[in-house]
């Protein structure tokens, strides 16, 4: 699993990276079958004076999960985008875990 840290608009220090990276390796407990994490920072502070960060989680069979989100600091957006990615991770797992447990399939019940 490749994790990757990429900063737009400046640059990032190496302990700031290396933070980002094993807090996005934290995502691997909820779903196992991640194969790459992009975590891109943009620092451009346009109008509204605040860091955007964009997570990316690529999983097995083309599956993407995406979370944004914009603060003025960088951690406090980082994790709020990470929130974004475990949510959509769990809305997934349900629905695989639902389909399959869905009395209606396979038992000639109608």
């Amino acid at each position: 699993m490749q994790v990757t840290v990429s900063a737009r608009h400046g640059h990032l220090d190496e302990a700031t990276q290396a933070q980002l990276k094993e807090k996005g390796e934290k995502l691997l407990h909820f779903f196992n079958r991640l194969t790459q994490i992009e975590i891109t920072v943009d620092l451009h502070r346009e109008h509204t004076n605040k860091i955007k960060v964009e997570v990316l989680a690529h999983a097995e069979h083309k599956h993407e999960f995406v979370g944004r989100d914009e603060h003025e600091e960088l951690l406090p957006a980082f994790n709020k985008a990470c929130d974004h990615v475990k949510q959509q991770i769990k809305h997934y797992k349900e629905k695989i875990q639902d389909h399959r447990r869905d009395p209606a399939h396979g038992d000639g019940a109608s």
